[in-house]
């Protein structure tokens, strides 16, 4: 397909080039910017990671994202190796080197650090851990909405890799991607495992239905800070909104479908296995919700 496009479609940036990254408490050019390939990040896919959007010289919901990484790096028994005021400044460091002051997005990522022996045990991670910041300008850009196809990949269990957690074990989300990309549509819709409709490969997934907003539980998903700060600003706005389970009938014939997420915020969604959802286009919720929600970044 020659029009693909995803969540994280952005504007072309050509200070993106020059930008300074962080390495490990160092702030160095783009290609200065390495880690070892003994590394656990890059060897297994052992880490945790957060993304953050820099909106006119905040970093919004700063707080929530870093509480939930060091929950993540609780969950994975990997210590951080600083503090929360620590990556807080790590972050702002790393902003005020590279200059930014709105539309950037960052990508924190700590994994279990360098290995001794290229093999699984995480005792072998004996140096500490790797932690690395990159810092983009980025402006979303989103030629039309996006079209979904369902896949047969899961999230998993908790007790197999538990959805909740942002790990760098990505390995079932691709695939998914790739599946709904090979069968036309730009991204994957998943569902759980009582096949109700779940998340997407790279965001959290709403429906609305006669003026109600509907997602799913949240017991198969990752639970999204953009996902809850929606689900509250229905219940602060007097929209009905519902976490509950619901099926591909549902789904079909839904008035209006978008995504969420921190880069992209609120993006709709215009088809699902070559049905359209609604007009095709944004739907008076989904830009309500828009709104809504920056007013709530500014505030």
């Amino acid at each position: 397909m020659t029009d693909h496009v995803s969540t994280h479609a952005s504007e072309e940036d050509a200070r993106n080039e020059q930008i300074l990254i962080y390495v490990d408490g160092r702030i160095v050019p783009k290609s200065q910017a390495t880690v070892s390939v003994y590394d656990s990040g890059f060897m297994l896919g052992d880490g945790v990671w957060e993304g953050i959007r820099l909106y006119d010289g905040r970093w919004a919901f700063v707080d929530e994202h870093i509480d939930r990484l060091f929950d993540a790096a609780k969950c994975i028994d990997l210590d951080i190796g600083l503090t929360r005021e620590g990556v807080k400044k790590a972050l702002l460091d790393t902003q005020k080197a590279n200059g930014m002051t709105t539309d950037a997005h960052a990508r924190l990522m700590v994994t279990r650090g360098v290995k001794v022996r290229p093999f699984q045990n995480p005792r072998l991670s004996q140096s500490g851990p790797t932690m690395v910041i990159i810092m983009e300008h980025s402006r979303p850009k989103l030629p039309r909405p996006i079209r979904l196809a369902t896949v047969p990949h899961l999230r998993g269990l908790p007790m197999t890799q538990d959805p909740k957690l942002n790990s760098h074990s990505k390995l079932n989300c691709i695939l998914a991607c790739i599946a709904a990309q090979k069968a036309g549509a730009d991204e994957a819709l998943m569902l759980d495992v009582h096949g109700f409709v779940n998340t997407t490969n790279a965001c959290n997934f709403f429906i609305v239905r006669k003026g109600q907003v509907w997602t799913s539980t949240g017991d198969y998903c990752m639970n999204g800070i953009t996902r809850q700060k929606v689900i509250d600003l229905c219940r602060a706005n007097g929209i009905p909104v519902f976490e509950r389970n619901f099926s591909l009938y549902d789904t079909y014939s839904a008035d209006e479908a978008f995504l969420t997420g921190t880069f992209g915020a609120q993006t709709p969604v215009s088809e699902i296995d070559g049905r359209m959802i609604g007009s095709g286009q944004m739907g008076p919720m989904t830009e309500r919700l828009r709104t809504l929600y920056k007013a709530l970044v500014a505030a």
